[in-house]
């Protein structure tokens, strides 16, 4: 494909990268370069690459796993968070339903060095359970610097129900991120009774920080999950 005026770097390399994507030379399930690798053959900054890679993601042609290969699993598969939890989690053996437990603005309550104490962020908070014995298996607290056009959400809900459409409807689209995995030893009194489960029982404990690609804030989340049921899988 011919490259438009007044093209810039970062749309210069999702044009190339779509051209080899279109002609076969990468494909379907192939992995791209890394981005070193990247930044390295197009001799253009991070931040550019990852500018252009979002570009290929709006596209549909390609889907970027934030977290460097590390990915959560359900009974021992793997959980793609593209289409969401609700999705990746219906297809196990168990029952499991989702309630949202708070949409709201607040001032930042959780703790992250990244984001000032007191700054106002959009609220979401989940719980997914067993339908059949309503023990929580998951509890997520998921906060995302407010903007104005978060105030609809507070009366009309998620879109399709999932905190990623939601945010990608608006532009928030994470081009990296990290995750950090440690074991909660001992569950809280009040997490364990929005759980329905024992106070003191170890869960596992993900915190989750994701960036767009001029580095800013998309969202961060924390959750506790069953360590019965859920582990950490890391492919490198």
């Amino acid at each position: 494909m011919p490259p438009p005026a007044a093209e810039t770097k970062s749309e210069r390399i999702a044009r190339l990268l779509e051209a080899e994507i279109r002609s076969g030379a990468l494909h379907d399930g192939a992995a791209l370069s890394s981005e070193s690798a990247l930044v390295a053959r197009f001799s253009v900054s991070r931040a550019t690459i990852r500018k252009g890679l979002s570009l290929l993601a709006e596209k549909g042609l390609i889907r970027t796993k934030v977290g460097l290969g590390s990915f959560v699993t359900y009974g021992g598969a793997v959980i793609d968070g593209g289409p969401g939890w609700s999705v990746a989690l219906s297809g196990g053996e168990a029952r499991l339903g989702a309630r949202i437990l708070r949409i709201s603005r607040i001032a930042m309550d959780l703790e992250l060095p990244q984001m000032p104490a007191g700054a106002d962020v959009l609220a979401v908070d989940r719980l997914r359970f067993r339908e059949e014995t309503g023990q929580g298996l998951t509890l997520e607290r998921a906060r995302v610097p407010w903007r104005a056009d978060f105030t609809p959400v507070l009366e009309a809900g998620l879109e399709q129900g999932s905190l990623n459409r939601t945010l990608a409807a608006r532009g928030l689209v994470p081009a990296s991120g990290e995750e950090r995995a440690n074991v909660l030893l001992s569950l809280g009194a009040e997490d364990a009774a929005v759980m329905g489960r024992r106070a003191g029982e170890p869960m596992l404990r993900l915190r989750r920080l994701t960036r767009d690609a001029d580095g800013g804030i998309v969202e961060y989340v924390e959750s506790l999950l069953d360590p019965a049921v859920f582990g950490l899988h890391v492919e490198f």
